[in-house]
């Protein structure tokens, strides 16, 4: 037996045993054991595998920018970014614009805030739209990672990149949705267009907050995964398959606000099977990338 055919043989049987990753783990491994990280080669198994919950963290840090690719600088890189957490967390308490009482995620939206200065005059001025998706973005991350000083950088880093990254992509993926459901249910997709609710989709809530707020973070994670690692396009497929798994609901509901309300609202205990079938549908439409490790 060849050692490829080995391999393979292996990964079948650890899937049929309830082992399915072990060899993904073992590779993202050796990868992670490099003195310098390979930025292009944790971004690729990030894009064809989930990351083992042990080490998202770790991998996100790294593909956000918050950790350097070497790994003698991290716990160094870390004190600094602890030290400017602490810095801007001070100066709101010095100015009194958050509190003890204040939650954590508010907290975090106030550092950012102040960090890209625009700090409002006062902590009762009304929340701007980009101000509920970051809240929206945090309380998600808050239930990922334990740690508060990861947190906020994650959080930060995160929406920098959306902000940034993927500004010129995001206002193109409902389009995409549209194409994708077509080739994937034209029937669905025209009753969506018949009850006038195509426009009416919480496209905010899938492609502005990544569907914070409307998937589980134990599936949203796995979403998250690729758009962290460069892909935003998968957002699409997650909007697809939703769509999908729902069908007949949605056929059944006759009138644009009653489907919305509904996908603002979807059941969670299907999300898992959702972004399993969102990830294959994204592999079947934009290839699988070759992991060269």
């Amino acid at each position: 037996m060849t050692e490829d055919s080995q391999r393979n043989f292996r990964s079948v049987y650890y899937e049929k045993v309830g082992f399915r990753g072990v060899e993904e783990k073992r590779s993202l491994e050796i990868l992670l054991k490099d003195d310098r990280l390979d930025i292009e080669k944790l971004c690729t198994f990030s894009q064809r595998f989930p990351l083992p919950s042990m080490y998202r963290a770790l991998v996100w840090k790294v593909l956000l920018g918050i950790l350097p690719p070497h790994h003698e600088s991290h716990a160094q890189v870390m004190m600094y970014r602890k030290e400017q957490y602490c810095d801007v967390l001070h100066a709101l308490e010095v100015v009194r614009f958050v509190s003890d009482a204040t939650p954590q995620v508010e907290i975090y939206l106030r550092m950012y805030q102040l960090e890209s200065g625009k700090l409002p005059r006062s902590p009762s001025f009304p929340l701007e739209p980009e101000d509920e998706v970051f809240l929206a973005i945090a309380k998600a991350v808050e239930e990922m990672v334990e740690d508060s000083v990861d947190c906020y950088w994650i959080i930060r880093c995160f929406v920098n990149q959306l902000n940034n990254k993927y500004r010129e992509f995001l206002p193109q993926l409902p389009k995409a949705f549209e194409q994708y459901l077509n080739l994937e249910d034209s029937r669905l997709l025209s009753h969506l267009k018949t009850r006038s609710a195509l426009s009416r989709l919480p496209y905010d809530l899938w492609f502005k907050r990544c569907f914070a707020g409307c998937l589980p973070e134990s599936s949203l994670q796995r979403v998250w995964d690729k758009v962290v690692s460069g892909s935003c396009k998968i957002l699409v497929f997650v909007a697809v398959e939703i769509l999908l798994t729902f069908k007949i609901k949605v056929m059944a509901l006759n009138s644009a606000e009653k489907i919305t309300k509904f996908l603002e609202n979807i059941p969670r205990d299907s999300s898992d099977a959702i972004v399993s079938k969102a990830i294959d549908l994204w592999h079947k439409h934009c290839g699988t990338p070759v992991h060269s490790a």
